[in-house]
């Protein structure tokens, strides 16, 4: 009966990432990416193949940092790989942009015999220094905007303004107090969870979550200099993100300066915060109205965003072939 449970729950997991995979090249503007990619010449498509895997190589050097602090015989490329089919998940799921993270958990279990807790931990860790990065990244690009382009953004709507950037400014504020609080022994997580009314104060998920976060604390207050090391690294990764989007304007023809191609990366970034499978139709809407701004045409903003489409969709359909690699060998 077991067997015809894990062969029945091996089925439904591949049916499903194979349902993701087609759904997203039926709606993807295949066609016109092809045109893009042709604009281009075959050196520049390397470069920008080759920024990226540099990228996903940082990012997974930092869970690969954060892991090894307490486990030295974590491989590096197995991480590399559960950190891309975590990317394929994440991405052809609703957003935003999360969604891929129990792969990652489920593969220091499987993979190298880590506890569920100590593996949640190390993902929490992960996550909490890339969101710090990007939230770094997001209030440069803020700040890049209002210098670009000010009376645009400001307009008739003060107030409004005020009160949007005092949101993203808390929201930014998450990553590092959460950092802090953690090497402090307070676990805010698990503080909120047991604020909730229909939680159940001694549930299992509860008892879970303080344990993961207790280890993540604890790799905080024990393992300082493999905390900055994995900073280092994620804040290297998101230098590596803004010079791909550098490099795409660049090879595309579109010449902006560096606060006005900030100002484009951060509204591209933010239009994956919506919850829709690989940020569809806010991407590309997020660059016609930010590069429009700067003077630059609806069809050349279109082709950044068939461009960044074409790497995601690539990068995203091999993250789904490892994922399914992995169901296929579940037990």
């Amino acid at each position: 009966m077991k067997n015809y449970r894990i062969w029945f729950l091996r089925a439904a997991a591949l049916l499903l990432l194979a349902a993701l995979l087609a759904w997203a090249f039926r709606n993807a503007p295949l066609a016109q990416i092809w045109t893009t990619l042709r604009r281009l010449q075959l050196w520049q498509i390397g470069v920008i193949g080759l920024v990226n895997g540099l990228i996903y190589l940082l990012i997974s050097l930092r869970w690969w940092i954060i892991v090894r602090a307490q486990n030295r015989g974590v491989s590096f490329f197995s991480l590399l790989a559960a950190r891309v089919a975590a990317f394929g998940v994440s991405y052809f799921t609703l957003g935003p942009q999360v969604g891929g993270e129990p792969l990652q958990v489920l593969a220091l279990q499987r993979r190298h015999g880590l506890t569920y807790s100590r593996a949640t931990a190390s993902v929490l860790m992960d996550k909490l220094l890339e969101f710090l990065v990007n939230f770094l990244l997001l209030a440069l690009g803020l700040g890049a905007s209002l210098q670009a382009a000010p009376r645009v953004l400001a307009g008739n709507n003060d107030i409004r303004l005020v009160v949007g950037l005092a949101g993203l400014f808390l929201l930014m504020l998450w990553p590092p107090v959460h950092i802090l609080l953690l090497y402090n022994h307070f676990q805010p997580l698990t503080w909120l969870l047991r604020a909730l009314p229909f939680a159940p104060a001694r549930s299992r998920v509860a008892r879970f979550l303080r344990a993961a976060e207790w280890l993540a604390g604890t790799f905080c207050r024990h393992h300082p200099r493999a905390l900055l090391a994995s900073l280092g690294v994620s804040l290297l990764a998101g230098a590596g993100m803004l010079l791909d989007y550098a490099l795409m304007l660049d090879f595309l023809g579109i010449h902006l300066s560096i606060w006005q191609s900030l100002a484009g990366w951060t509204a591209g970034w933010l239009s994956f915060l919506a919850p829709l499978p690989g940020g569809l139709g806010a991407l590309e809407a997020s660059q016609v109205l930010a590069l429009g701004f700067f003077g630059v045409s609806s069809a050349a903003a279109v082709s950044v965003t068939l461009l960044m489409r074409a790497r995601d969709l690539f990068v995203g359909s091999l993250g789904l072939l490892l994922a399914g690699n992995d169901f296929s060998r579940v037990k």
